[in-house]
């Protein structure tokens, strides 16, 4: 495409697609989507969208095209792939002038610049990374706000990226910047504070601009590119704020900027706990004194009130600072947190929160109350649940009194019981702040009810005080008529005597007479308790017991329902949980249910589709209890699994249950399932592995085992694209420790399965990275020894000690050098799986399993699925019989190392 001529072709059929008229838009559209592959294109785009002179809406199609075309053409391997030429222009082009004046169009721009990065950073764009640098530090105000807007998008583009080799990449490349970044962070903020002290709000506004953009970028730097923060001025940022008044144009920006702030401290207390214990005891006087003191006072806004409490909680409940019940099985790092904590909540500190927790923020609000009278359906339905806690401050409020009360509730209790005591008889009505303050405190003898069994007679305490207060009828006693109800509800499970009941009902009759709507619907909650217990157990026992005589109504009535509710999702999802729970019940007899059962399964969970909106979460949760109770697999059964591409492209909180369901195809005909869907899953691995979390990742390569563990030939085959990555995150020393152990565990299974696919991996490494294959493999073994205690499960520490093991029969030098780690790691691994035989005295290794083995259940066990019993064969497959136990494995490798070293 010649730049000239077709600029002014592409320019005209861009405005045609920016017209209202249909007639006009739909040619222009196709006629763009013919061209996205055509050589040429994206730079004359480029052309269009650098050019400030033409229509702002034809531009910012331009930047739409570009950055859409990014993510289907700029790898090499795509089909109609860019040109290297054509990319290395577009590069240079993107970053020679930040300059755009259109805010929007700027975000766009370098929203795409940080897609190439992504590709390109730093191997195929060096450059990149010194420009930004360099542009952040030109006097002009718009080139330097472009340009640090385009450093953040970058910055937090690369540290997203979750393979090993990128993290290091990103480890180098924050390493080189975060000086500077501190740097231009203290700029900005200090210009900022001179424009506020001279009165300057323009020039204050722009200065908080760049300080907000120069505090992102340390975010990602921080928190993914470093094991230390390095450095902590939350109470100047604090101070700031007191001394801006509130119609401040920036006081709004401020905010954002002292929110960000304590979400660096969250993110690298969550990804870096041990790292973070130096700032454990600042950031608790911090959040404390700013949440629970008069020094917060005319300086905490809401949000930030949240973000404190998250981070006291979150430093609370961290479980890398609880020791074992064995002191001597706790790291120095975790005694050295806890002490910290320790040292803090002292019992002066403890009670003040308490106090300040219940009479303070478990007040209702003036503005809740006004919403009781004004809009009492939206004053029932309470924020809960999910991450509500994360930014709203009532739900923040009552986990954190859960968690700290949880940890202290030796120190905690008598405080809270001293409080209900001062409390025992009625209120005056005409007391509000009164009756107010017991709804808190009843707010807290709810929440902390499991903590308070012991010390809290509830039999006695319902028939003397609170079964009275349920009977006070005047209006402003309903807070308490509304929170008594409640907290019998969170007590009924914990403690309370079933001959109390009949009073509980007149209570729960009498109150849903209440002239007020809200205590009206209260007793709901209790009635849930008390009734969903029991109609559960005896739908669960018709389910999973007697269902049989009642099969064939239920498949006749169903099919009928579900096709009359067409236009009702909400009933769909209903009759789903119908089908979830019919199917276990019946277990493989399910399988006469397939032809209704899987066209509804493929429309629940096909995204194509809009009832999936509604239906996907059940949908899913049918299919995968489908495949757990199937005898065998299906063509139907298997074609469903057309669908899970695209939802693993949702990226959404059903993920884990994608995950489950392609384990359970593995478990019930791997090499059928396989040779049909590999391709995809391999592909659909390995754009997941690039952006998901710790935790995704693991789910990812726990799958990838379980295919190694169920088909050792052909499941390396099908992974292969995946190999390399978890070769090099192994010798660059994984620092995740559940990653690392899942990286070894796949690593073990194709090392002692397929000991060929193995040597092949080696010599690809070695070529890729330029080193001896020697050097390499004596890379692995090391950083292997090393890394062992990674490794939790006993499980996978064995697999891991027979995989080096089966490598000393080799008369490699490396490998004969690494002999006394390997066999070191190789007894430990025998201790974590030898136990005593209680009948005989001896010891035996635990994971050795026999196919004469029956499971021993109890009658109130649920019977086993066909999904458990696929999952103990695969487990029972490495059989003993004719094999060496662990121990003499290890004894028979000693000795014959022995007469090995005497042979010379």
């Amino acid at each position: 495409m010649d730049l000239n001529s077709a600029s002014s072709i592409v320019l005209q059929v861009l405005t045609q697609a920016t017209s209202q008229d249909t007639a006009v838009l739909k040619p222009a559209e196709e006629q763009l989507k013919q061209w996205e592959t055509q050589p040429g294109f994206y730079s004359v785009l480029l052309n269009i969208f650098t050019n400030h002179t033409l229509d702002v809406n034809v531009r910012w199609l331009a930047v739409l095209y570009f950055k859409n075309g990014i993510d289907r053409y700029w790898r090499r391997v795509a089909p109609h792939a860019l040109s290297e030429e054509e990319k290395t222009t577009l590069r240079a082009g993107l970053i020679s002038n930040f300059n755009e004046p259109v805010n929007q169009i700027a975000t766009q721009i370098s929203v795409l610049i940080a897609k190439v990065a992504r590709v390109d950073c730093p191997r195929q764009w060096p450059e990149l990374i010194p420009t930004l640098v360099e542009s952040v530090k030109v006097q002009d105000d718009l080139q330097q706000h472009r340009a640090l807007l385009t450093f953040y998008h970058v910055t937090k583009t690369l540290a997203s990226k979750r393979l090993a080799t990128d993290r290091k990449l990103f480890y180098d490349l924050a390493s080189g910047i975060y000086g500077f970044a501190c740097s231009l962070w203290n700029h900005h903020t200090d210009t900022f504070l001179q424009h506020i002290c001279a009165g300057d709000e323009a020039g204050a506004r722009n200065s908080l601009e760049r300080t907000l953009l120069s505090l992102k970028v340390l975010r990602k730097l921080t928190v993914h590119g470093f094991v230390e923060p390095h450095c902590n001025v939350e109470v100047m940022v604090s101070d700031i704020y007191l001394n801006i008044r509130a119609d401040n144009v920036c006081r709004d920006r401020l905010e954002k900027t002292i929110i960000l702030f304590t979400k660096v401290l969250l993110d690298f207390l969550d990804q870096h706990p041990f790292s973070f214990t130096p700032l454990i005891q600042r950031s608790l006087e911090f959040a404390v004194s700013y949440a629970f003191t008069e020094a917060g006072e005319g300086i905490v806004f809401e949000q930030f009130i949240v973000q404190c409490m998250n981070l006291i909680k979150m430093i609370v409940k961290n479980y890398a600072y609880k020791p074992s019940k064995n002191i001597e099985d706790s790291s120095p790092e975790t005694l050295e947190a806890h002490k910290i904590k320790t040292a803090f909540f002292t019992y002066p500190t403890l009670m003040e929160i308490c106090r300040r927790l219940v009479t303070h923020y478990f007040l209702l609000t003036n503005e809740e109350l006004t919403m009781w009278e004004e809009d009492p359906e939206g004053f029932t339905v309470e924020e809960t649940g999910g991450d509500s806690w994360k930014y709203s401050l009532r739900p923040c409020t009552e986990v954190l009194f859960i968690d700290i009360f949880h940890e202290y509730n030796q120190t905690l209790t008598p405080v809270l019981l001293e409080m209900v005591q001062s409390l025992q008889g009625s209120t005056n009505v005409e007391d509000t702040n009164a009756v107010l303050i017991k709804d808190a405190v009843y707010n807290a003898v709810g929440l902390a009810a499991y903590e308070l069994f012991d010390s809290v007679d509830f039999d006695q305490w319902f028939k003397n005080q609170l079964l009275a207060e349920l009977q006070v009828s005047h209006n402003r006693y309903k807070p308490i008529r509304r929170r008594v109800i409640w907290l019998i509800g969170q007590w009924i499970s914990v403690k309370f005597k079933s001959d109390l009941r009949p009073v509980l009902y007149e209570a729960i009759r009498n109150l849903l007479q209440d002239q007020d709507l809200v205590v009206r619907k209260s007793p709901i909650h209790v009635t849930s308790f008390i009734c969903g217990g029991l109609i559960c157990n005896c739908l669960f026992f018709l389910v999973n017991m007697q269902i049989q005589p009642y099969v064939g109504c239920l498949v006749q009535y169903l099919p009928l329902l579900w096709k009359q509710s067409e236009e009702h999702n909400m009933l769909r999802c209903a009759i789903l949980t119908t089908l979830i729970h019919l199917v276990q019940g019946l277990g493989a007899d399910s399988k006469n249910l397939y032809p209704f059962l899987l066209p509804v399964i493929q429309l629940s969970t096909d995204v194509s589709q809009p009832p999936h909106v509604y239906l996907l979460e059940d949908g899913l949760e049918l299919w995968l209890v489908t495949l757990e109770n199937s005898p065998c697999l299906t063509p139907e059964l298997l074609r469903i699994f057309q669908n899970m591409s695209a939802l693993l492209e949702l990226s959404s909180e059903n993920v884990k249950n994608c995950f489950k369901i392609i384990n359970a195809y593995v478990f019930l005909s791997s090499s059928e399932f396989l040779q049909m869907y590999a391709a995809d899953l391999c592909r659909s691995f390995c754009e997941l592995l690039k952006d998901v979390t710790t935790d995704g990742q693991v789910q990812v390569l726990k799958v990838v085992e379980n295919v190694l563990k169920v088909n050792p030939v052909l499941g390396p085959q099908v992974f292969q694209p995946l190999l390399p990555s978890i070769f090099r995150g192994i010798i660059d020393g994984e620092r995740y420790p559940v990653v690392m152990s899942t990286y070894l565990g796949i690593m073990g299974r194709v090392l002692l399965q397929n000991a060929r696919v193995f040597s092949l991996l080696l010599s690809q490494m070695a070529c890729e990275l330029g080193q001896e294959l020697d050097q390499i493999l004596g890379s692995v073994i090391e950083m292997w020894v090393d890394r062992m205690d990674n490794i939790s499960q006993p499980e996978r520490r064995k697999l891991s000690a027979l995989a080096l093991l089966s490598l000393l029969p080799s008369l490699n030098s490396v490998i004969q050098d690494k002999f006394c780690g390997i066999i070191n790691i190789s007894v430990e691994g025998l201790h974590d799986v030898m136990t005593e035989d209680p009948e005989t005295g001896t010891y035996k290794d635990c994971m050795l399993m026999f196919h004469f083995e029956e499971p021993k259940g109890t009658e109130d066990e649920e019977p086993p699925t066909e999904q458990d019993k696929r999952k103990k064969m695969v487990r029972s497959l490495p059989k003993c019989n004719g094999r060496p136990s662990f121990s003499y494995l290890i004894i028979f490798i000693i000795l014959d190392y022995v007469f090995y070293l005497n042979s010379y």
